[in-house]
């Protein structure tokens, strides 16, 4: 059997699994930013008709996957697996989502970078032959975030300068054998990489060092440069975390350029919007993905790109035992060409 292992981290399907469908949701605040109209469903209400912010969550989680199925004709039952998380302890939005359905499922916990590890995931079990059709699907909140990470928002805290503002949104994106695509053409597993960062308001600085160990190997195992793709997104670093990954390659000698984005500077306006240094959380490059980058590579505006989802590997515990923060980037490279 030909491996598709390559390098130390890295695969190459070798059936490339297509993106059958997606679909995305919104909050209030990121339907005002720069990318809301790409958004599929966005509420004004962050309850989203729901008595909590955690059964909020669900809601959004269950809209994107009966979008992204209704858009490609197909039911829960056409679905083999899912591949779901989200940031509540324990992934019970997600679980929620999924306990009705009788779609067989794993629920992932990755942090900020679920959606790049779900999609991996997904990419494999249709590459392999084990799936015919797999569903991966994420989600965040502010609100319920805040609660479980930091303070109570009637507690009014003082955000730090380098805090991130967790995204309300969700993103399903449903894989097969066949179909229009876009197409998965490559992955790189991530590895915990902790540079010693306690601060929990400073997450970009955390992830920044995983990320930019992601993309290194990424490039290294499949012999490739930043150049080969037109556009290359990390989850969620924030402003301070994009610059840093920009610094560490520079000191290498490998300049990124303006094809090096960030989900957490896209998906608010960073000028007008109190967002300090971007967005944060598993729904921002959930979002982002099934909503702006899958539509532009849809109609063939983007043909090559490096999706690499960050997460941070904190909890409330090890924050408050001073622990430092462990962090992880998932790379799944996405492209037009069926082969």
């Amino acid at each position: 059997m030909e491996s598709a292992h390559r390098g130390k981290r890295s695969i190459e399907f070798l059936q490339r699994p297509a993106i059958i469908s997606f679909a995305s949701v919104a909050g209030k605040k990121e339907a005002h930013g720069p990318l809301g109209n790409t958004f599929d469903v966005v509420s004004e209400d962050t309850t989203f008709g729901e008595k909590s912010w955690e059964k909020a969550e669900t809601r959004m989680q269950k809209t994107a996957l009966q979008l992204a199925l209704g858009k490609a004709g197909l039911a829960e039952k056409d679905l083999d697996a899912a591949f779901v998380g989200d940031l509540l302890n324990q992934c019970v939005g997600s679980s929620f989502t999924l306990r009705a359905t009788d779609v067989p499922t794993f629920g992932l916990y990755g942090a900020c970078s679920t959606m790049a590890e779900s999609l991996l995931l997904a990419g494999i079990s249709i590459s392999g032959g084990f799936c015919r059709r797999a569903l991966a699907l994420t989600s965040s909140h502010f609100a319920s975030s805040e609660r479980q990470y930091r303070f109570p928002l009637g507690y009014g805290g003082q955000r730090t300068p380098t805090a991130q503002w967790t995204v309300t949104g969700a993103g399903a994106v449903v894989l097969g054998q066949s179909g229009e695509g876009p197409f998965l053409r490559a992955g790189t597993i991530g590895t915990i990489v902790d540079r010693g960062i306690k601060d929990a308001n400073n997450m970009g600085a955390a992830m920044a060092p995983a990320a930019f160990e992601t993309l290194r190997a990424h490039f290294d195992d499949l012999s490739l440069a930043p150049e080969d793709y037109d556009l290359i997104v990390t989850g969620d670093l924030g402003k301070l975390g994009h610059e840093i990954v920009i610094d560490l390659f520079s000191r290498e000698g490998v300049q990124l350029g303006s094809r090096y984005l960030d989900c957490g500077m896209m998906i608010f306006d960073l000028e007008q919007q109190d967002v300090h240094c971007g967005g944060s959380g598993c729904g921002c490059s959930a979002s982002v993905l099934c909503g702006h980058l899958l539509g532009k590579m849809r109609r063939r505006e983007l043909k090559r790109l490096l999706f690499c989802g960050t997460g941070a590997l904190l909890s409330p515990l090890t924050t408050q035992q001073g622990e430092s923060i462990p962090s992880v980037c998932h790379a799944v490279a996405i492209t037009t060409e069926r082969s």
